[in-house]
């Protein structure tokens, strides 16, 4: 049995996440409920049960935890009141990263959030050997505006040999 993923969603009512797979030339829909979650709850902890339990596992194989953790987060903005906009918006705020931030005054946890993040936007734009834009070797002539100066310690050594 191989499920390919295509889709994954959210309905706050009942709390449930809902994923749209292929299996065998047919698009099937799979409805998993969110069980015990409140809007004080682990986003992270919930997101990991969802994908570890043995029910749900090798559905969702194909589904990263951190799309997981966003819709879950999604589901506890609800539980507390907000609009959808405004959840929306709280976990597009935790997913890009400020680059005038000081990385060096957060703490481990955060860090490792950060890292993540980044990690993955680096996968998302990398250019990969099989990609049909792909150059092997790119030269670039970076332009010029003024004439550069000639630093003083390597022409001694030079002289020296």
């Amino acid at each position: 049995m191989t499920c390919i993923a295509k889709k994954c969603g959210i309905r706050f009512q009942p709390p449930s996440v809902i994923l749209i797979y292929k299996e065998e030339d047919k698009t099937r829909r799979r409805i998993m409920p969110v069980r015990n979650f409140s809007q004080f709850s682990d986003c992270g902890i919930a997101a990991e049960q969802l994908k570890n339990n043995p029910r749900h596992k090798a559905y969702l194989e194909g589904v990263s935890l951190r799309q997981l953790k966003k819709l879950h987060s999604l589901l506890r903005g609800h539980l507390r009141g907000e609009s959808l906009a405004e959840s929306l918006k709280k976990t597009q705020q935790e997913e890009t990263i400020d680059p005038e931030e000081d990385m060096n005054k957060l703490d481990d946890k955060e860090l490792a959030k950060r890292k993540s993040i980044m990690d993955e936007l680096f996968e998302k734009n990398r250019k990969k050997k099989d990609d049909p834009d792909f150059i092997y070797d790119i030269e670039v002539e970076f332009p010029q505006d003024e004439q550069l100066e000639s630093c003083g310690w390597d022409v001694d050594s030079c002289e020296e040999v």
